[in-house]
């Protein structure tokens, strides 16, 4: 078990550690009448050492370290001080298992986090304030408050002007309102039509449908006298007096003006839904332009706030890969195919881009696979780019998907993606909208040439040595081979003159001189090489 214990605090580090020399039993009864108990408990743990937070900015930022597991250097000194070289063989124990591998990394002080040691932890946080002697009580209660609504805000800080969640919150409404008012439009038709069936086939716009019924009310009160009103809500003449036409000839039922009146409070709630949905789509389409612009030139500003919504936040969508990209939306088609053995889904949310419906049956998942690569780097850009509120890039690449398309129809060639980003980063530096991002590209690139080069002399010096060895080996080699060379040259005397008198001697002189310039040559040859001792040794067989 751990000889130590770390309780994190809102007001300070506390070390804290084991007075007796035996195991805990964490479980037994007694120790858990004496977690209870002050006076055992105390006697059982004992406060080592105890490190205050000099103000709230140092609280806020020690617990947003501690929440997310690195050790920083203010909890560092605390320990290697209070432990210094007593560190082998010491346990401490933690709450945390990521803050306890950070302390073994940093510091080589064990860690351990096991059910004994939640336990004491547990007794020490029921009797922290005891072990404390300038606390008061309610002093901690307050400082936990304090720093639970600093850390609260701290987490729920975001920038005004690149709200991701809103968009969420805003297609998630807008989704649910075209549910919502497809129900309600329907149950206004129906309830209206006992008084005025033709009234459907006449006008199937569900907006438009609504305001008439406001209009006409009751349909024997219809005459001429409305027909600009009608043409007004329709936008055709033709369709208004036709409405009229129909009212005079309906086999719809007479309703009391009350049933009138509930009917007519039900289409102007209608209608004033269905007028805060296009001002929710305006304000949506507003959003997309100045959080993710580029996604919303690429996609469109419907489909990708429902990637936006389907990812959790432009950040997590800026982290996928674009293969998660394509099938976002169709996870239970997915998983089901996995489960099945069957085929994947091609496409999830993009499947609603035009490009996917221009695209042939054949090209349809080539093109989603481009489309949401196509994506995946419109909302990096939009995530991660300093400027905001462009969609150059989303132009440009819904230029290549639409080249793309043209490849895949007619076979025209499209240009590099390369050549493309080039011209566009080229016309942003024209605008001022970009800053130059190639020198310091440069500057970092070229450390690794001056490596590389170095790499490459330090072989070379190598090689160069290794050259020199050789060098420094071959003469002792070839002096030896010299002295080896003059005994056989020695020896080689005698028999070479025998060797002209012999009659392959004087069928080598009708050749003429220069046959016998050559064989002096090679005779020299072979007397100064180390083979021309192994045949040094047939002129021996002659002399025997």
């Amino acid at each position: 078990m751990a000889n130590l214990f770390l309780f994190e605090s809102s007001s300070g580090y506390a070390l804290f550690e084991k007075v007796e020399g035996e195991e805990i039993a964490v479980q037994s009864e007694q120790f858990q009448k004496s977690l209870l108990d002050r006076k055992k408990f105390t006697k059982i743990i004992r406060l080592k050492s105890f490190l205050p937070f000099t103000s709230a900015e140092n609280a806020l930022e020690n617990i947003n370290d501690v929440s997310e597991g690195v050790l920083n250097n203010y909890l560092k000194n605390f320990l290697t001080t209070n432990i210094g070289k007593k560190s082998k063989g010491m346990v401490i124990g933690v709450q945390d298992d990521k803050l306890g591998s950070a302390i073994k990394e940093g510091t080589g002080i064990g860690a351990e986090k096991s059910n004994n040691v939640s336990e004491v932890l547990r007794g020490i946080r029921f009797h922290f304030e005891a072990y404390i002697e300038g606390l008061k009580s309610g002093d901690l209660e307050k400082a936990q408050r304090g720093l639970g609504h600093s850390y609260s805000r701290s987490k729920v800080k975001f920038n005004v002007h690149r709200v991701d969640n809103m968009i969420i919150q805003s297609i998630a409404l807008l989704d649910q309102m075209d549910k919502d008012l497809n129900t309600f439009t329907m149950r206004c038709k129906e309830w209206y039509s006992w008084h005025f069936p033709e009234l459907i086939r006449v006008v199937p716009d569900q907006t438009k449908f609504a305001r008439l019924v406001k209009l006409i009310r009751n349909k024997e009160n219809l005459s001429e006298d409305n027909l600009p009103a009608l043409e007004e809500i329709t936008g055709d003449a033709a369709v208004a007096q036709e409405i009229i036409d129909a009212a005079r000839s309906s086999m719809g039922t007479d309703i009391s003006e009350v049933d009138l009146i509930n009917i007519e409070t039900f289409a102007e709630r209608v209608i004033q839904l269905a007028e805060y949905k296009t001002r929710l789509h305006s304000y949506l389409l507003k959003k997309m332009q100045d959080v993710a612009p580029n996604l919303a030139a690429l996609m469109g500003e419907t489909i990708g706030a429902r990637l936006i919504a389907q990812a959790g936040s432009l950040t997590n969508l800026a982290k996928a890969p674009a293969s998660t990209v394509q099938i976002l939306g169709a996870e239970k088609a997915l998983f089901r195919a996995l489960k099945t053995k069957g085929n994947t889904p091609k496409y999830g949310i993009i499947f609603n881009s035009p490009f996917i419906g221009k695209a042939g049956a054949k090209n349809k998942g080539r093109i989603s696979r481009y489309l949401a690569n196509k994506a995946s780097i419109a909302s990096r850009i939009d995530s991660f780019s300093e400027v905001t509120g462009n969609s150059k890039f989303g132009e440009v690449l819904r230029g290549q998907v639409e080249e793309r398309l043209k490849f895949y129809e007619t076979g025209v060639k499209p240009r590099k993606n390369l050549d493309v980003m080039h011209d566009t980063l080229e016309e942003l530096k024209s605008e001022g909208l970009y800053y130059e991002g190639k020198e310091e590209g440069e500057d970092a690139e070229t450390p690794k040439k001056s490596k590389k080069d170095k790499k490459r002399k330090s072989d070379a010096a190598a090689m160069e040595v290794d050259d020199d060895d050789e060098e420094k080996k071959t003469p002792s080699k070839k002096s030896k081979k010299e002295k080896k060379g003059k005994k056989a040259t020695e020896e080689a005397e005698e028999p070479a003159a025998m060797e002209v008198e012999t009659p392959k001697s004087s069928k080598k002189s009708k050749k003429g001189k220069k046959a016998a310039d050559e064989m002096e040559v090679e005779a020299e040859a072979e007397v100064e090489t180390p083979k021309s001792s192994k045949k040094s040794k047939t002129p021996k067989k002659s002399k025997k």
